[in-house]
């Protein structure tokens, strides 16, 4: 049994909302890790972006994403929850998807019901979903392979019709999902949400995306429905801008003094505290003067 596992959903049955911020490496889930929030999403599209430099069209593989998940595992203490994008495949690797996380460590994990290889519908033009029947298996079959029920199942349609996506929602709540993620682009409000939520029976995993709709709702109307509530990619889009300014400033200031950058950065001493160097430091000499525990 896991204690972040058990955590989670016991705040879930609660009624509670927990509140997640994404991280897409190591370093940036331990910055979540030590933050206010209550857990670590790893975000698919800023993997993507930091681990191949490419946008999130599914290019990496359950491998690639595997990894990362089991590096940001192995440094934070906080719930995590994954984003699975489509299973990689059929019903069958979409239980091999599941096993794989699942001893990994995370807490919960999501599933879309888009073809594979996905396109990230927060940044796509347009998305193609799966038939809804082949769609309600992989929720089944995703159901079926996890060993610990406390281990969460998030159903994520990208359907673009309100109605069909209600529809999707009760058939995936009816084949076991413990929450519906719906996306931003296919509803319009807070009524709708309610609707959602309504239909299903199930608490909701929202999204909040900067520049959507969903992102400008209050914390009231967010924990009204959601159980879990996330934001993905302002890490790394905080990330992206400091760097860039920074280094477009030194770029015209080579070989001069560093003076100040348009963006503050952390000290020495701040980050080796952030990274744990105490802590190893510690422990490689409690081991080195022949210390056993």
């Amino acid at each position: 049994m896991s204690p972040a596992r058990q955590w989670l959903k016991q705040r879930l049955a609660s009624g509670s909302t927990v509140w997640f911020a994404g991280a897409q490496d190591a370093l940036s889930a331990r910055l979540v890790d030590q933050s206010g929030f209550d857990g670590v999403f790893t975000t698919g599209f800023g993997i993507s972006a930091a681990l191949l430099g490419q946008p999130d069209m599914e290019l990496y593989t359950l491998s690639e994403n595997l990894g990362v998940v089991d590096h940001i595992a192995n440094v934070v203490g906080k719930p995590i929850f994954a984003d699975a994008d489509t299973g990689y495949g059929n019903v069958l690797n979409t239980q091999r998807t599941v096993r794989a996380f699942e001893k990994a460590g995370v807490a919960a994990l999501s599933i879309e019901d888009q073809v594979s290889p996905k396109r990230c519908p927060a940044a796509a033009t347009a998305s193609v979903t799966l038939p809804m029947a082949e769609a309600v298996a992989k929720i089944h079959a995703a159901v079926d392979a996890r060993r610990d029920p406390d281990l969460l199942i998030v159903a994520r349609t990208d359907v673009m019709d309100p109605g069909e996506a209600l529809d999707r929602a009760a058939r995936y709540a009816e084949a076991g999902a413990d929450l519906i993620q719906p996306i931003s682009r296919t509803f319009a409000s807070h009524a709708d949400l309610v609707r959602l939520r309504e239909t299903c029976g199930r608490p909701l995993s929202l999204q909040l995306m900067e520049g959507t709709w969903m992102a400008a709702l209050n914390r009231q109307q967010i924990e009204s429905v959601a159980g879990m509530a996330t934001y993905p990619i302002v890490g790394l889009f905080s990330i992206v801008h400091a760097l860039r300014a920074n280094l477009a400033a030194l770029a015209e200031r080579r070989g001069e003094p560093m003076g100040e950058l348009p963006c503050p950065r952390t000290t020495m001493a701040d980050f080796k505290q952030l990274i744990g160097w105490h802590e190893l430091e510690e422990r490689q000499a409690h081991f080195e003067l022949g210390g056993t525990r």
